[in-house]
């Protein structure tokens, strides 16, 4: 296997390079490119994964305008005017490196190795670019660990510990479900092809529920919405719980063969009969009933738990209580019965068995609070931060807090990313990063069973280096024995393969299709059962240790002065905030006719969203779409989107979700009027 870096283009002519998607996305697609000298002029989809079936979404289909942007970094750069001016000059790699490896160094003497804080997210990286020559770097080193908890830390533990990560039903197998629960999240921007399963199954009969806060694309499709007030997914979904044991439609049998705490789960439903989870969720009581009826009565029944439901306060007991569900009224067994939540553990990979060296006992620090860690911490400061596979200035919560730490004139960052950010305009050095499509990574499906190569169909642009190569060289300079540096990326695909369970890497080495569970379409508790240690259902997960208590419901933190909900959810334009240099236009937010005919705000007006935190001006869009009382801005905006340079997320508390220490963006409590014209 050639080393990209010393490769010559593929062929001057026209070929078609096949290889994958890593982005953020459940769905991991295969891809087919077309390369004609030396540059990127198609993006397809590809047969190679079954679920992909030849189409992408708009995001990678278009993928190359970021590759060859504008905004591309090309070279390593270091600060040449003042701190965010964004301003910098050129520098060679080996002084970029060289200046880095020095102030770490310089750093651990006088403060000690927890002085150094590398801050990532993998969620649009595979096994190679994320937790592998970076964190065997960065572990070497003793450097303060970061707990991701941007996304998916309450789910992840709830999954974890009811389930012990047990792999869900495949899309496939959705055409066959008779009743389909889309819970907290929306396919049709964030995994597509999940959507034409829906649609089969709904021609074959199938009745679809969706609960979000917003009519989706499903949700207008759909036989049943619920639009539930964010952050009350936990009482909804313990009223279905409760309602369940009383009609008697309780699988009995299935709880004491199968699960551990359900009389615990029982008695924490009780409080919740359906009229007060539908008072507390804003939505009208014969729907809750007709859905608790539905799901006691209908098999096969299937429920996609989303992301969404996770992003608040009592996010973690929401996801556990939607995940017990289908063990309660015994929903397993069937094909197109259970849940779906993250298949990304199907596959049994440990990261700790690919890194391969031990955790240090450093301190830990919660992403989610970049902006106090920067400001506040003191045992030892931060002196070093390095951002890679992450644009924290637009996607961590308490902006304007993260913004006031990057501006600290001690603080040395380090920004290893694609395009110029909102993030690398604070950075002193910036060092320029491959895309997927420059660089080897193994991309694992989240939803779809796909474990697939990715490959690069060119060179990297101008004098781009991957994460592994980067991670190699630091870590030459600062003499750490054991990390491979002469092998280049090829040979750190082959390492990484080589440490994946079941021949799984020989597989995608070979570019044959790596089996999941169950052949990809796994029955639960037929093909695959709980990872638990004891084989069990914990519907009452002692393990987990929850800030008010398990399945305990924390009130809205609205008040008089700020009262509408704002949420901050996926669009079609980004994956988090990758791409975010491409999106169009000024940034709207989403409100019902109601909200804004009492705040006299009409379609297309200037607007201030604000509270105690910080304020955003945009355009107001003024939608049906919106349940009353809650409005949308999306998720990932970039600076450039709105009119002072704020987003979302200047709104949003740093606190914490009641498991798991997650991220609570849909807890940001707003006001909106009218902004003065100019």
């Amino acid at each position: 296997m050639p080393d990209p870096k010393i490769s010559p283009p593929r062929s001057w002519g026209r070929s078609i390079v096949p290889t994958a998607c890593p982005l953020d996305c459940p769905d991991c697609c295969s891809l087919s490119v077309t390369v004609e000298r030396g540059k990127i002029v198609k993006i397809d989809g590809s047969t190679a994964a079954p679920s992909t079936d030849g189409y992408i979404c708009g995001k990678v289909r278009h993928f190359d305008r970021r590759v060859y942007h504008e905004a591309r970094i090309l070279q390593p750069a270091v600060r040449s005017g003042p701190k965010g001016s964004g301003r910098f000059s050129n520098v060679t790699w080996d002084e970029a490196l060289d200046l880095i490896a020095a102030r770490m160094q310089e750093a651990r003497d006088r403060f000690g190795a927890e002085s150094v804080l590398p801050y990532h997210y993998g969620g649009s990286n595979g096994i190679l670019t994320n937790d592998f020559a970076d964190a065997r770097f960065f572990r070497r080193f003793g450097a303060s660990r970061l707990a991701r908890t941007l996304c998916a830390a309450p789910t992840g533990e709830a999954a974890t510990a009811m389930y012990g990560r047990m792999a869900g039903v495949g899309y496939d197998d959705y055409a066959r479900a008779r009743l389909i629960i889309v819970w907290g999240c929306n396919p049709s921007a964030t995994g597509i092809h999940l959507v034409s399963h829906i649609k089969r199954a709904q021609h074959a009969g199938a009745k679809l529920v969706v609960i979000d806060p917003r009519r989706t694309p499903l949700a207008r499709l759909a036989d049943l919405h619920l639009p539930v007030r964010p952050g009350t997914d936990l009482p909804v979904a313990l009223s279905l719980i409760r309602e369940l044991f009383v009609r008697g439609q309780a699988d009995q049998a299935f709880l004491a063969t199968h699960t551990l705490g359900s009389d615990q789960l029982r008695q924490a439903a009780e409080p919740w009969p359906l009229a007060r989870a539908a008072a507390i969720a804003g939505i009208r009581e014969q729907d809750l009933a007709t859905l608790a009826d539905w799901y006691g009565t209908i098999s096969p029944a299937v429920i996609r738990c989303g992301w969404g439901q996770e992003r608040n306060r009592n996010g973690g007991g929401a996801t556990m209580a939607i995940l017990a569900l289908p063990a309660v009224a015994g929903k397993f067994g069937v094909r197109g019965g259970g849940y779906t939540m993250s298949n990304s553990g199907a596959w049994n990979i440990k990261a700790e068995t690919i890194i391969g060296v031990p955790q240090p006992a450093s301190r830990t620090v919660n992403m989610n609070h970049l902006g106090r860690a920067l400001l506040e911490y003191q045992d030892p400061p931060i002196q070093v931060l390095f951002v890679y596979n992450c644009n924290p200035v637009a996607t961590v919560p308490d902006q304007n807090r993260v913004k006031r730490g990057l501006m600290r004139e001690d603080l040395f960052t380090v920004v290893h990313e694609q395009v110029l950010t909102d993030t690398t305009a604070y950075a002193d050095v910036i060092l320029p990063a491959t895309t997927f499509l420059e660089q080897y990574d193994i991309a694992k499906g989240y939803g779809a069973y796909h474990l697939q190569l990715v490959q690069p169909v060119i060179a990297p642009v101008g004098d781009a280096r991957s994460n592994h190569d980067v991670f190699g060289e630091l870590a030459a300079r600062l003499g750490q024995d054991g990390q491979a540096t002469d092998l280049g990326e090829a040979g750190g695909l082959m390492e990484a393969a080589g440490r994946l369970p079941d021949d799984h890497g020989a597989a995608v080495l070979d570019g044959k299709r790596a089996i999941a569970p169950g052949g990809g379409a796994p029955v639960q508790f037929v093909d695959v059962h709980p990872k638990t240690p004891d084989g069990k259902v914990h519907l009452y997960p002692a393990a987990v240790e929850a800030r008010h208590g398990l399945y305990a419901y924390a009130e809205d933190p609205a008040t008089d002065r700020f009262p509408l909900s704002l949420i901050s959810p996926a669009s079609e334009h980004t994956v988090s905030s990758t791409l975010g240099e491409l999106r169009p236009g000024m940034a709207r937010l989403k409100m019902h006719p109601a909200d804004a005919i009492a705040r006299v705000i009409a379609d297309g007006d200037p607007i201030k969203i604000f509270n105690e935190l910080g304020e955003v001006h945009c355009e107001a869009a003024i939608t049906g779409d919106m349940r009353e009382g809650t409005v949308s801005l999306p998720k990932g905006l970039w600076a450039k989107s709105t009119f002072n340079g704020a987003t979302a997320n200047a709104l949003v508390p740093d606190s914490l979700t009641d498991i798991a220490g997650g991220a609570c963006f849909n807890d940001a409590r707003v006001q909106v009027e009218l902004l003065a014209r100019h």
